[in-house]
């Protein structure tokens, strides 16, 4: 097990990059595109096991036949666990093949769930029902009143949201709106929080909530043992609605999840699928409303990004609540727009 040396890789230096691509590549895995930090074994200058992370998440093992049962697996998760500590992270998580699920729970990691080609585990200072009970304490969330949940991503915050929150408000004794903690969009997370917590501040019977890192982000969903688009897309809307199922509804008496209808993006389109398939077997129902439109064109927050990249601002104060619009017109919102604007801007 000992005597084996980690080399960090230089993620700029094209020659070492490649070469753990191509060392990837022989167990017909990739190299995901958002990793941070990447460490290799070495025998003999040869590249002889790997694996990377991107945050928290460890992704892209791989470790030769000939070093199998030597602990090198052991040795590599040490590594970047240290390099986690280091950047103050005390938690993280594992997506991998179901096959290696029990070689990672032998290793300490505890399964957070499966489906049928993805294991999601984690380890660290908490766990996943530890999680949902600190959510019930800082949002003061009881369990004697069955509730309806809504996930969204707010880039930015429109009055097609709005119409989605206040149905849902209408329709339920109490709501919560799980703001998507990822910051892969173009509006920061801290602002669309903001925007939607102000926004909704009128609704008594609705609590805006962080995502967390449980509610899965399309962005940071792994795809290097996954080649195929529509696989990949399977299994990220099966394994985030299962979760979701499973835990959240469970913990915080969820008996309705709402959702947009989405006539346009393929994503949440299949997104919506998945949660109409799997939530009812967790007893909980999906309501879907339709989509709020102005003049017969339905409000998005991907218009808004495209009527910001095209210079025109001023037609976007109607299809925005006005916690939004407030934002848009402050120092930093004019600083995010200006991002937007001179760049292509993310979905």
């Amino acid at each position: 097990m000992y005597g084996y040396n980690v080399e960090i890789i230089n993620l700029k230096d094209e020659y070492k990059l490649k070469e753990v691509k191509d060392f990837l590549q022989t167990f017909d895995l990739l190299l995901d595109d958002n990793v941070d930090y990447t460490i290799v074994i070495r025998q003999n200058e040869d590249i002889k096991a790997t694996c990377s992370k991107s945050k928290n998440v460890f992704k892209c093992f791989a470790i030769s036949n000939d070093l199998r049962g030597e602990g090198v697996c052991t040795i590599l998760l040490e590594a970047l666990t240290d390099k986690l500590f280091k950047e103050g992270i005390y938690h993280s998580f594992i997506f991998t093949k179901v096959k290696n699920t029990d070689i990672f729970i032998s290793l300490g990691y505890k399964l957070v769930h499966k489906i049928e080609n993805v294991a999601l585990l984690e380890s660290g200072i908490y766990y996943i029902e530890e999680y949902l009970e600190n959510i019930k304490k800082e949002y003061n969330i009881t369990s004697n009143i069955q509730r309806s949940a809504i996930v969204m991503n707010c880039n930015p915050f429109t009055l097609g949201h709005m119409y989605l929150i206040e149905e849902a408000a209408r329709q339920s004794a109490e709501v919560l709106v799980f703001i998507v903690e990822e910051d892969k969009s173009s509006f920061p997370f801290i602002y669309r929080y903001s925007m939607v917590k102000e926004g909704v501040s009128h609704l008594n019977n609705v609590r805006v909530i962080k995502g967390g890192e449980y509610i899965i982000s399309q962005a940071t969903f792994p795809s290097y043992f996954l080649r195929k688009e529509d696989v990949i897309l399977k299994a990220y809307t099966t394994l985030d609605a299962s979760i979701f199922g499973r835990y959240f509804c469970k913990a915080l008496n969820i008996t309705k999840r709402f959702i947009g209808e989405e006539p346009y993006c393929k994503v949440t389109n299949a997104y919506n699928e998945a949660l109409k398939q799997i939530l009812p077997t967790y007893g909980t129902k999906v309501v879907e409303i339709k989509r709020k439109a102005i003049m017969g064109a339905i409000i998005s927050a991907s218009n808004v990004r495209k009527l910001i990249k095209e210079d025109q601002i001023n037609h976007i104060e109607h299809i925005v609540p006005i916690s939004t619009w407030k934002f848009l017109n402050t120092l930093v919102g004019k600083e995010i727009v200006e991002k937007i604007r001179i760049s292509d801007s993310p979905h």
